[in-house]
């Protein structure tokens, strides 16, 4: 009893502690609530006769998005063991809908709102007010579905140990807090957005407000949950543990690739913007490079032709052509995905060597190359297409005559999303590590599998899981 009792008052305290930063953050320069904008869209159809056509690309690029959680689903599913199967099912259902609330109550606000010197919004709370438009909610659609991407990218890199419940809270924290902030600071209007040195810090689709985001909060997770039990031998060297279904992982990458079209085509947030069709072009050949790549760059090392590096080779070249899929050409977007495939190759032997258990690649994939995607930028971007429109200045690189500015601007936002992201994850970590008296589930719950211990059912009931892995 007096157990319970302990963990019971922590969790009342962390739920109290949560309430009072959001009471606090939704105070923050809230003005008096106004009259809805236009909630019919009467007026923004007679103000813009093509707004239809608009819309519809949106939703339909917001509903590809969606897809990818699915993807996640899948890859992380097959690329890990039978037995915790139904948990990584429930974290990757529940941190989309939970982080969704999240993000509808207090991080839209934060990331769209009235900037406060630049550092986060302060209007909009609960898509209230003048927020009840038609077009704060299109853009709240695909802007979620963003927020749900950083959220489950997490779920890879922490797999296998990590306690339900203290999912549910951190997909609070990063949907609330840690997603919208920085995403304030380059697609808010914020300080990064406005540096002084090329066109200021830019990011087209996320490859640094997402991907480097969800890469590096994962990474804190991971530091802070520790390796599985077995991962590591007497000696420090890492084992492999095989993934139950290359099959459910190959169908994840597909799934995730086809979703990609519409994160990053979509984000022209405009069916008018015919850059689209080079968006589209670069996100194909990046990714095609970066899987080519990964097989290439493995098979040097272990003449094995491993498929799961050449899937993770995929993703990698997604994640390194979202920063800058409209401001290069396609010769570029081969380099960029090849240079993704061989880092996430690195990325992967290079934590493994510093004993940081990721037991999907999600650090290397989203992280490393989340910086990757951003420093291009300042490399290849070519100066035929403006800050996000085809109006404003032109993005211009190192390597078509932009000078260094870009390139600064471009290196100063990796620096920041890295010390952000991996920093206010420790924390958030720790705190929920404290809250819950331990995030880790007990060794022998570990050991037989989450699902049963977290959830009472396995994911193949008619099947017997064999688990070959020694765990001394």
């Amino acid at each position: 009893m007096a157990i319970l009792t302990k963990v019971q008052n922590r969790w009342r305290t962390g739920i109290v502690l949560f309430a009072a930063c959001l009471a606090t953050i939704t105070l923050l320069g809230q003005p008096t609530p106004t009259l809805a904008a236009d909630p019919s869209g009467a007026t923004t159809l007679l103000e813009n006769p093509d707004a239809p056509v608009d819309f519809v690309w949106v939703i339909i690029a917001s509903a590809l998005v969606f897809i990818m959680q699915g993807g996640f689903a899948m890859l992380t599913a097959g690329l890990c063991r039978a037995k915790n199967v139904v948990n990584l099912m429930m974290k990757n259902l529940m941190d989309f809908a939970i982080g969704s609330i999240a993000y509808f109550a207090v991080g839209f606000a934060l990331m769209f709102g009235a900037s406060r010197a630049g550092l986060f919004g302060t209007t909009g709370w609960f898509l209230a007010g003048d927020q009840y438009d038609v077009g704060h909610y299109l853009l709240f659609l695909f802007q979620v579905m963003f927020a749900a991407t950083a959220a489950t990218i997490v779920a890879g890199a922490v797999a296998e140990r990590l306690k339900v419940r203290a999912y549910f809270l951190y997909a609070i924290g990063i949907c609330a807090l840690i997603y919208p902030i920085y995403g304030h600071w380059v697609w808010g209007g914020g300080w990064l957005a406005g540096l002084p040195f090329g066109a200021g810090h830019v990011d087209f689709a996320g490859s640094g407000v997402v991907h480097a985001v969800g890469g590096f909060v994962g990474l804190a997770g991971a530091i802070v949950l520790g390796p599985r039990i077995g991962k590591f031998d007497r000696l420090g060297k890492a084992r492999a543990i095989p993934g139950h279904s290359m099959t459910l992982a190959a169908l994840g990458v597909f799934i995730l690739w086809f979703g990609w079209y519409g994160f990053n085509a979509g984000s022209t947030l405009s069916a008018l913007e015919l850059r689209s069709a080079v968006i589209a072009v670069n996100t194909t050949l990046a990714a095609s490079a970066g899987a080519i790549a990964s097989l290439v760059a493995i098979h040097a090392l272990t003449k094995k032709l491993d498929v799961g590096m050449a899937l993770n080779g995929a993703i990698a070249g997604l994640v390194g052509i979202t920063a800058p899929c409209a401001w290069v050409e396609g010769w570029a977007a081969v380099v960029i995905g090849t240079v993704a495939g061989v880092i996430v190759v690195i990325g992967v032997l290079l934590f493994d060597r510093i004993r940081v258990d990721d037991p999907v690649g999600a650090v290397s994939v989203h992280g490393l190359n989340g910086i990757w995607g951003l420093l291009s930028v300042g490399l290849f971007a070519d100066g035929t297409y403006g800050l996000y429109t085809t109006e404003g200045p032109m993005v211009i690189g190192l390597l078509y005559g932009g000078g260094t500015g870009q390139l600064a601007a471009q290196a100063i936002g990796a620096g920041v999303v890295l010390v952000w992201s991996l920093g206010l994850g420790l924390v958030l970590f720790k705190l929920l590590d404290v809250i819950l008296d331990g995030i880790r589930v007990p060794p022998q719950e570990e050991i037989e599998g989450l699902d049963l211990g977290e959830h009472g059912g396995k994911a193949y009931p008619n099947f017997t899981v064999i688990d070959e892995l020694p765990y001394h």
